[in-house]
């Protein structure tokens, strides 16, 4: 490839092989350092997170690479794709002669459906009644932390990863969060619509509906 690093070139082949070795689900990424803009030069499973070459580097990436030669390698954490999709990530970085950061390799194995088995399992062998927590518990915390514990909460008991959500499973998500009154806090509508990957128009529209059916 015209002006990549041929230490990058050498590493390309091995894209392909760690992807079909995983699967469907494992995304590999090969991005080139030089243009974090532009940065992918080859990528096997895309569509796990709908990049392509040319496509840019993640925010996690790019914080670490500021911090040049003391950057770390980054392995085994959650991460998120632009619509829902829990993902378990490495970002591995290599470097020149010079021991300069000129690129780094990705992978991001796409967990969802692992969540929902693990889901299925947890409550198969469950056998104690758990405590439940009450909205009292954060009364020393702001309100943001109260409406992101509320949301996340809802969600976890809920055992089903957003990107696998269909309508009428999102609309039980909004219901459940108008009966704990989430949507009396203050950005409540935008910080939902964010997490649920839909438009704050369609919360609203949400809400209606589940006032209008009691």
């Amino acid at each position: 490839m015209k002006n990549v690093h041929p230490v990058l070139v050498r590493m390309i082949p091995l894209i392909e092989g760690i992807g079909k070795t995983f699967g469907k689900n494992c995304e590999v990424v090969l991005h080139e350092i030089k243009n974090s803009n532009k940065s992918i030069i080859a990528i096997y499973n895309g569509h796990v997170t709908g990049r392509s070459v040319g496509s840019p580097m993640l925010d996690v990436g790019i914080q670490a690479i500021r911090r040049g030669k003391k950057a770390d390698n980054i392995l085994n954490y959650k991460n998120k794709s632009s619509d829902g999709k829990v993902l378990k990530s490495s970002t591995m970085f290599i470097r020149d002669e010079n021991d300069e950061i000129i690129g780094c390799l990705c992978i991001n194995i796409n967990v969802s459906e692992f969540i929902v088995a693990q889901k299925s399992l947890e409550e198969l062998v469950k056998t104690d009644i758990e405590g439940e927590t009450k909205l009292g518990d954060f009364e020393n915390n702001n309100v943001n932390d109260i409406l992101v514990n509320i949301v996340s909460d809802t969600l976890e008991a809920f055992g089903r990863p957003v990107a696998y959500m269909n309508k009428d499973e999102k609309v039980k998500i909004v219901k459940k969060l108008d009966d704990q009154g989430a949507f009396l806090i203050k950005g409540a509508i935008d910080y939902v619509a964010k997490i649920l990957c839909v438009s704050r128009y369609t919360i609203y529209n949400y809400l209606d509906e589940i006032r209008i059916n009691g």
